[in-house]
């Protein structure tokens, strides 16, 4: 079953893409609330009338509560080190455990929107990645598409604190064209639960990247357990497979080739994500406004500080 939302006569809704066509779901549910029915209740809810899929605006498939972004593969972790801080390589702590950062919920973009990277930014990535969307009772309800923007000029620089990314990061992310619940992927599963699936991304109609989403380090019921450990995950969150590698995102291949080649993502650039079983998201780069200058830090001197506290 693939579960979408989209705009129709001025209406948004949540319907079930069928043969080129969207049926609405009968009782106007919102995506939320079919995943938390999980997915067995969910293919015997009833439907409406059907709308050529064409004459439909897709919208992102659901506006999660939460996201954990993981990064689950060894080769964009190698690639993206030696881009950002010239360390490359893979920490030994990324084998203890599938880790992960949370990034914006309230910036999610759907299919075809335009985004706006920051105006400041000139070193503009996309990351493909997978997104698996939880169900009830710490399950997994489906998967979508799932390019985490990155700007990776700000990210550099913030990350020297040792937290983040933040901003780099936060500005954007698009998730679509649509959720493609569980049972349908299972036949792509292999023996050890990892997805046989082709992910390819491509920057005005030349590829760039070609990865197996199999390649991932754990599996995606790996990271919901690691996810709910000593905390809460609920239906609707969003995780993240992390950046597939080979090209999955522009600064993996700026680390290898020692050069910013590909060059990064300009206004007017049209990327154009798609992995096999699930569907292709596209969207177009912008420029958000300008932001205004921040205050100057207030430097102090510590010394006198401590002199100060001690008086």
């Amino acid at each position: 079953m693939r579960i979408a939302r989209f705009r129709h006569d001025g209406q948004d809704r949540t319907g079930v893409i069928q043969d080129g066509q969207v049926r609405p779901f009968a009782d106007d549910l919102e995506t939320i609330a079919v995943i938390e029915m999980g997915v067995g209740a969910a293919s015997g809810l009833s439907l409406g009338t059907a709308v050529p899929l064409k004459d439909v605006r897709l919208l992102a498939p659901l506006h999660p509560s939460s996201i954990r972004d993981f990064v689950a593969f060894e080769e964009h972790v190698d690639g993206v080190r030696r881009s950002i801080d010239g360390s490359g390589g893979v920490p030994e702590a990324w084998y203890d455990a599938p880790t992960f950062y949370f990034t914006n919920p309230h910036a999610i973009l759907g299919p075809d929107d335009d985004v706006p990277f920051p105006a400041s930014s000139v070193n503009r990535d996309f990351e493909l990645e997978v997104a698996a969307i939880a169900g009830p009772g710490e399950t997994i309800f489906g998967y979508t598409v799932f390019n985490d923007w990155s700007a990776r000029d700000l990210q550099k620089r913030e990350m020297q604190v040792n937290l983040g990314p933040a901003k780099g990061k936060d500005f954007a992310s698009t998730l679509g064209p649509w959720i493609v619940t569980a049972d349908e992927l299972e036949p792509f599963k292999d023996e050890d639960g990892f997805f046989d699936l082709w992910c390819a991304a491509g920057v005005n109609g030349t590829e760039i990247g070609r990865d197996l989403l199999s390649n991932m380090g754990w599996t995606f019921e790996t990271m919901l357990a690691y996810a709910a450990r000593d905390s809460l995950v609920r239906p609707g969150d969003v995780l993240g497979s992390g950046t597939v590698g080979n090209g999955g995102c522009l600064a993996e291949l700026w680390g290898r080739n020692g050069r910013q080649d590909p060059p990064p993502l300009r206004d007017g650039d049209v990327v154009t994500l798609t992995v096999q079983g699930i569907g292709t998201l596209t969207n177009r780069i912008t420029s958000g406004q300008a932001s205004r200058e921040l205050p100057a830090v207030r430097r102090r001197d510590q010394e006198k500080a401590r002199i100060e506290r001690q008086s």
